[in-house]
């Protein structure tokens, strides 16, 4: 078994790696279409974020719901306003490329509340 020092000098062979395979990992999300009239607290009690898409069409925007784990999963490894983001959304059959804009939480109990996206160029 090696040593720490014997690892400490694969240290930074084994950063380069880290940060090579999470700039080429591509990252994705599907979304659906968010129902008119529910309530946001009922969709986070199914498992559901409200999430909203500006950008894609001029100044409209379109009310998302994600799934709750797919989102937890997807931030893990995004930067806010920087990381590029596939969004899909089948039911609009719309697809196009993404930044987080906004990620609002609880203050202490870093429950996700709400997602925005920025849409990009197509």
């Amino acid at each position: 078994m090696p040593t720490a020092t014997q690892w400490l000098r694969f240290a930074p062979l084994l950063t380069l790696i880290i940060i090579f395979t999470s700039i080429t990992m591509a990252l994705s999300i599907e979304c659906q279409q968010r129902p008119e009239k529910v309530n946001p607290r009922a969709l986070r009690r199914e498992g559901l974020i409200p999430a909203t898409l500006y950008g894609h069409n001029g100044a409209e925007s379109i009310s998302l719901v994600v799934d709750h784990k797919t989102a937890i999963t997807m931030l893990r490894s995004v930067t806010v306003k920087e990381t590029p983001i596939e969004v899909k959304i089948p039911h609009l059959s719309w697809e196009g490329e993404a930044v987080v804009q906004e990620i609002q939480c609880h203050p202490w109990r870093r429950n996700l509340y709400h997602l925005a996206f920025f849409a990009g160029k197509k």
